[in-house]
Order: structure tokens, then C-alpha cells, then sequence
């Protein structure tokens, strides 16, 4: 399939995701609000979430793809079987024993993740119990990572795209559960969202398992061995781990000092998953895409395509990210006040919300490029310098974000809005870093037709900014004509999405022929299973 027939499949199935996802976070905040249950729910989330970019989606999958994506061109299926089942027994063997020490760790870590509730013995309780139900989560999501670069090296993107729908569905049921159970108070419902969590990691793993059995690839699960093509993995793995794990510190050290602030953390959980949809629809979407199609080129020899699919890579996540990125900074407050104010939640919440989420936005182009930059070193098995570059980011964001923290803190304004600065800033940097290295070894470089396009993309997103500023200023209004708040920024964003697409047609950003062309399949492409839906 093409790089954008990928990304449309990906971004798709994401999209239905995203949107559950997104129920489900309006249903959290309509029980718990800000308050100590939604902060020990973040919390509980936190710590597989802490290490699953270092374990499952992160270092060693993406170190994974390319071993197994390269033992598959040159030896076949079936010893691509054999390297895909060592290094799952391993991982799973690694991850599970570090899932229990976790579990028996977390009684002591918790007055430190909590320190704004130390005098509050019965919400610690409750936080420690639902991080111990949430933990086995990272183990099922190991093995939902590989089991995707598998599908995904074979060009099966649809299964893998889907099944994260599973953890909305979970978690909601569970959320919603007090409607068959009155009874139920919110440290039951707390308990039982945690323990959803898990229940739908274990069913991703198996529903992936299954997708992989009928691709005919028989992976089997025994005693963990570093066999070569294990040592290989984890060579390529240990930098991309290194990057992560500094990724972590940065992560660790905003929970750290939001625990010390009550609300402050689940102002930064809404946040993060309102300026992480554009990420996870087109980054991750792109970035899962460009992978297997990269190393294929790489391992052919085929520069000249490797930097083309890069180019095509590139324009496309910015097509879908720079409007995205506009609409976060003109309407934030619309946003978050027309959908998740409701029940604990007030409008107060949704306006300290979207402070934070309009400094995270202007570094959303920045999130997104990263995730479209980084497979081209993955692909050549280099993955030493984006360990470099990624510590470097994290470094800045830990100094220059603590110590904005503190600083308004002290001034009486919400630290919040440090990390979030800190945070946007750092992921240029990490982009600057990357881009700056493939320029320079020719891997990539703009073209003046591509700054172009870039330029009428991003002057698209402009006119259509214009149009939302002007909605948001006229919020109550809208809301009163459109007789609800939920029914107009419906309709402001449907409006605003129709604009950009024709000022892109009429800037002549895109045509209609040259998403025709990069819609429609490539010669000899796999024609997908009944797998993929």
C-alpha cells in the first residue's frame, strides 16, 4: 500500500480510538473532576505508562522491526518466526519480572508520586491499590508491541491500529458500571477503571495473537535466551532505551512536582490527551507507516526512495498537523468547556486546562515531526543519536520546566504552565536536532517546491484560524443559537475543517489529483487480508 493509503488506515482506526478515548476522559472528569480521585487515577496510569515507551512502544520495538524486517528479506518467513519468539519470550520475561517489583515497590513510592495527599492516608490507600491493578497493563502491552511490528513489517496496519479501541471500551464500561450498581462509591469505581486497564491489555495481546496465527507467522513462547538475534535487538535497543529512559526522567520529575499540587496532575492528564490526538492520529500513524517502508528501502539500497518516502512523510503529517496545531491555540477554551465541563468537572477546570493546553500546542508540529524524523534512523540501525538528541530535549525540558514551576509558583500563577512551555520547547529542539542531521548527510533536504507547499499549508491553517478566533469570541452566543455548547463546537469545527480544505485546494497546497495518486495503491502491493477489516 502507499505511505498515505498506511497513514489513512493507521489515522483512521486511531480516530475511532481517540474519540472512545475521548468519551471516556469526559466521563472521567464528569466523576472525579480535579480532585484526589482523578489524581490517584492518573497515577495509577502513570507508572506502566512510565515505562511502556521504554519496554513496549518505544526502544526496543522500534529496534525490533528492523531486525525482524531485515531477517525476513534475506532468510524468509520462518526464521523471521524463530527471531520474532526469542525476543518476545525475552521481553515478556524482563517486563513481567519488573511489573511485580513494581507492584510490591508501589506502597513506598506512593507518598512521594502523592505528596499533596500524605495527609490523606485513605486516597494513598486507594492510589496504591489501583497502580498495583493497572501495573500488569505494560507486560500485555510488550507483547501487543511486537506482536504489531510483526503485522505491521507485512503490511497488515489495520488489526494493530485498532485494538487500542479496547482500552476506551474497558475503561468506560467500567466508569459506567455505577449506573447497573448504585451502590458503588468513587474508590470502587476508581478500582474497577484500574483494573479495566489490565483486563484490555490482556485482551490486545490476544486479539493480535490471533492476527498474527492467521498471517501464518507461528510465534511461540519459551525459556528467555539471548540468542543472537536478541543480542542484536537489544544492541539496537539499549541507545533508543538510554533516550527513553532520560524521556522518563523528564516525565517522573513533572509527576513529582504536580503531586506536590492538588488538581495539578489531572489538569496535566487533560491536557496531554487533548494535544496528544493530533500526535497519535498522524505522528504515530506516519511514523508506524514509514518504518518497514523505510528499512525495505535501505536494505534495497534504494536512497532515492527512502528520501522520497521521508519527503512524502513529512508533507503529509504537516497537511494534517498545522490546522490541528492552530485550532488548539484560538479555541482551547471552547474546546474543553463545550465537551468535559459537566458533573465535577466546572468551567474554572476547563479554563485552567486551557492555559496549559495552548502552551503545549505551539510545540505540537514539533511532537509530530519527531515521530516522522526518527524512523530514518531506525531503519539504518542507528539509533545512538536519537538517544543523544532525545537526552538532550529531556534535559531541557527537566531544568527550564522545574524551574518555571517554581517561578510562578512563587509569583502566584500556575506552575502547570512551566512544564507545558518547557515541554514545546524541548520538542523543537529534539527537531531541530534530528532535521539538522539528515540535511547534513543528504539523507534529506527540502526542496524549494516542498517550503512552498509547506508555506500554503501553514497560510490554510491561517485563514482557518481566523474563522475560529471568531467563533471563540462569540462562545455563549453560538452555544444560545445552536441550543447547546456541545452542538456548536460540532459546528465550528466542521466549519473550520471545511474552510482549510478549500483554502489547501485554492492555495494550491494540494490537488484533488495528488491525493487520487497517493491514495491509490502501489504495483504489486499486498492486497490485505480479511485481517485488516
Amino acid at each position: 500500500m502507499s505511505l498515505a493509503r498506511n497513514t489513512l488506515v493507521q489515522a483512521t482506526l486511531t480516530l475511532g480510538s481517540r474519540l472512545l478515548g475521548f468519551a471516556r476522559d469526559m466521563a472521567l472528569a464528569a466523576r472525579f473532576g480535579q480532585g484526589p480521585m482523578m489524581d490517584a487515577f492518573t497515577t495509577a496510569l502513570m507508572l506502566p505508562n512510565l515505562f511502556r515507551r521504554l519496554f513496549a512502544e518505544g526502544a526496543f520495538a522500534q529496534a525490533f522491526v528492523p531486525v525482524y524486517g531485515g531477517v525476513r528479506e534475506r532468510d524468509g518467513d520462518d526464521a523471521a518466526a524463530v527471531t520474532a519468539s526469542e525476543a518476545l519470550s525475552f521481553m515478556l520475561a524482563v517486563v513481567a519480572g519488573f511489573c511485580i517489583l513494581m507492584q510490591l515497590l508501589t506502597p513506598w513510592l506512593m507518598p512521594w508520586l502523592l505528596s499533596a495527599y500524605r495527609g490523606q492516608p485513605a486516597v494513598l490507600h486507594l492510589a496504591i491499590t489501583a497502580t498495583q491493578l493497572a501495573m500488569p497493563y505494560l507486560a500485555c502491552m510488550t507483547i501487543a508491541s511486537l506482536l504489531s511490528g510483526v503485522l505491521n513489517t507485512a503490511g497488515r496496519f489495520a488489526l494493530s491500529a485498532g485494538v487500542p479501541v479496547l482500552l476506551n471500551i474497558c475503561t468506560l464500561a467500567a466508569l459506567l458500571a455505577p449506573t447497573l450498581a448504585p451502590e458503588m462509591d468513587a474508590g470502587d469505581i476508581l478500582l474497577a477503571t484500574s483494573a479495566a486497564v489490565t483486563i484490555s491489555g490482556l485482551l490486545q495481546a490476544g486479539l493480535l495473537w490471533r492476527g498474527v496465527r492467521r498471517l501464518g507467522v507461528r510465534l511461540r513462547i519459551g525459556p528467555p535466551r539471548l540468542t543472537p538475534a536478541v543480542r542484536r535487538t537489544l544492541a539496537l535497543a539499549v541507545p533508543g532505551a538510554l533516550a527513553g529512559g532520560a524521556m522518563q526522567v523528564n516525565s517522573l520529575v513533572s509527576q513529582l512536582l504536580t503531586g506536590s499540587d492538588e488538581g495539578a496532575r489531572s489538569v496535566l492528564y487533560n491536557a496531554d490527551r487533548l494535544y496528544q490526538l493530533p500526535l497519535g492520529l498522524v505522528g504515530v500513524a506516519i511514523g508506524l507507516a514509514l518504518t518497514p517502508r523505510l528499512t525495505r528501502a535501505f536494505v534495497a539500497g534504494d536512497h532515492a526512495g527512502g528520501k522520497k518516502t521521508l519527503d512524502d512523510g513529512i508533507a503529509l503529517a504537516m497537511a494534517f498537523t498545522l490546522p490541528a496545531a492552530v485550532a488548539l491555540l484560538a479555541i482551547p477554551f471552547f474546546i474543553i468547556d463545550a465537551t468535559v465541563t459537566r458533573g465535577a468537572f466546572t468551567s474554572a477546570d476547563a479554563a485552567r486546562t486551557a492555559d496549559v493546553l495552548r502552551q503545549f500546542a505551539w510545540g505540537v508540529p514539533a511532537f509530530v515531526l519527531a515521530k516522522v524524523l526518527t524512523p530514518p534512523f531506525f531503519a539504518r540501525q542507528d539509533t545512538r543519536r536519537p538517544m543523544i538528541y532525545a537526552i538532550a530535549s529531556v534535559g531541557v525540558t527537566v531544568v527550564v520546566g522545574t524551574a518555571l514551576f517554581l517561578a510562578l509558583g512563587r509569583m502566584g500563577l500556575d506552575g502547570v504552565l512551566g512544564l507545558a512551555v518547557a515541554t514545546s520547547l524541548s520538542a523543537w529542539l529534539n527537531v531541530a536536532l534530528l532535521g539538522g542531521t539528515l540535511m547534513r548527510e543528504g539523507a534529506w533536504r527540502p526542496t524549494g517546491a516542498f517550503v512552498s507547499r509547506l508555506g500554503r499549508i501553514l497560510a490554510a491553517s491561517a485563514v482557518m484560524g481566523g474563522l475560529l478566533l471568531a467563533a471563540g469570541a462569540a462562545y455563549p452566543t453560538l452555544a444560545q443559537w445552536l441550543l447547546a455548547k456541545e452542538i456548536a463546537v460540532l459546528v465550528v469545527c466542521a466549519a473550520g475543517a471545511a474552510v482549510y480544505g478549500v483554502a489547501v485546494i485554492a492555495l494550491r497546497a494540494v490537488s484533488v489529483a495528488e491525493l487520487k495518486a497517493a491514495l491509490r495503491r502501489e504495483p504489486g502491493a499486498p492486497v490485505p487480508s480479511g485481517l485488516d477489516g
